[in-house]
């Protein structure tokens, strides 16, 4: 698997979003979050951790991208695709690229749209942006869905990486074997499962969460706590990890010791449900409808929630698969199946997959589990 991508990915990402800003006569659309970014970029680095600097894209209704960043980064992003970067020694607090991107912006011309959609987000202190926006004497306006529609739909390089990211995951959960037992304090498990994803190929991990116990888990969200692992426990991971830039996101489940008539059964009806949004998932479909096929199996009504969402370059991106999501499903969406049942009071278990659409039957990227839970 070739790492990044050919610089023909790039050129197609951005004659869409020309074409389409064309299309709501908008000029310019300034981007400042990781994802969108390297989106149009191939700009990859664990640096975003740091938020002590703002950064920015341009991208023009007409000609390339322009990156106006801090010097730190300049080295990095001219190994990219793009030539045209601009610089300041950040962080300046009284100045922090705001007179750099105003004339860049100035220079390009308005409209400027910017991401405001359901998770999108400003990556710059808002009196910055304010002034920017002043200053520019440009007309500011959202930018219409444009790049957060161009994201939804993966290219098969785009899905080709979350495939191999899937697969390297599904290697480590065939060895959790090795790392789980009874006795073993969950925290243990989560940061030997971290290693084995590691061992297998994964960049990082950066999300893991989970949770065991006779009757399931709370929740799929909490960290790890020291309670160790007990025979007759069901155990979960559930692991967002990342290889060049793409994430998996999907999780399993295993008895310790043994397995209960409940355990088995509520998997068997998680993987029902599964199997269910599968065999509806195609193009001119809705988000919502596969939301019914997996509630209908689960139960639990309007409350059963989100049982799924989009993936790609974030762990969650885009669509939800709830009851009030009626995106129409397109060919190179990746989803996750995500169904969960209810074992006893405030007690769950819970299953997912990932999928991508394509333009007949929807092809599995996580290596599928069967409907017999395993015992470890």
């Amino acid at each position: 698997m070739t790492r990044g991508f050919a610089r023909g990915e790039y050129e197609a990402r951005l004659a869409r979003a020309q074409t389409a800003m064309g299309k709501v006569g908008i000029g310019a659309i300034l981007l400042t979050t990781e994802p969108e970014i390297r989106y149009f970029t191939g700009y990859l680095t664990r640096f975003w951790e740091s938020p002590s600097r703002p950064w920015f894209l341009v991208v023009p209704l007409s000609g390339l991208p322009v990156a106006v960043i801090p010097s730190i980064g300049a080295a990095l992003m001219g190994q990219t695709w793009i030539s045209d970067i601009r610089i300041w020694p950040a962080p300046r607090p009284a100045d922090d690229g705001v007179s750099l991107l105003t004339e860049t912006l100035r220079e390009i011309g308005g409209p400027v749209g910017v991401p405001s959609g359901v998770e999108s987000h400003l990556r710059m202190p808002l009196a910055d942006f304010e002034r920017v926006k002043r200053a520019s004497g440009l007309e500011w306006r959202d930018d219409g869905g444009i790049v957060a529609a161009l994201r939804a739909v993966k290219s098969e390089a785009e899905i080709n990486k979350i495939a191999h990211i899937c697969g390297l995951a599904g290697r480590a959960f065939d060895r959790v074997h090795e790392i789980a037992a009874p006795g073993v304090p969950l925290s243990t498990v989560f940061r030997d499962f971290q290693r084995l994803l590691l061992e297998e190929g994964a960049d990082w991990v950066p999300y893991l969460a989970g949770g065991a116990g006779a009757e399931g888990y709370a929740d799929v969200i909490s960290p790890a706590s020291e309670v160790p692992l007990a025979a007759g426990d069901v155990l979960m991971l559930d692991t967002g990890a990342v290889w060049d830039g793409y994430f998996c996101d999907y999780d399993r489940n295993f008895a310790i010791g043994h397995a209960t008539g409940a355990q088995q059964g509520a998997h068997a009806r998680l993987v029902d449900a599964t199997e269910a949004a599968l065999a509806i998932a195609r193009a001119g479909a809705r988000a919502s409808d596969l939301w019914r096929a997996m509630a209908d199996i689960v139960g639990g009504g309007e409350a059963a929630g989100r049982l799924g969402h989009g993936l790609g370059m974030q762990l969650t991106e885009g669509l939800s698969l709830t009851s009030l999501d009626h995106t129409v499903l397109e060919p190179g969406m990746v989803i996750t199946l995500e169904p969960g049942v209810e074992l006893a009071p405030g007690r769950i278990m819970v299953h997912e997959e990932n999928i991508v659409i394509t333009e007949g039957a929807p092809r599995k990227l996580s290596p599928f589990a069967g409907r017999d839970l395993p015992v470890i």
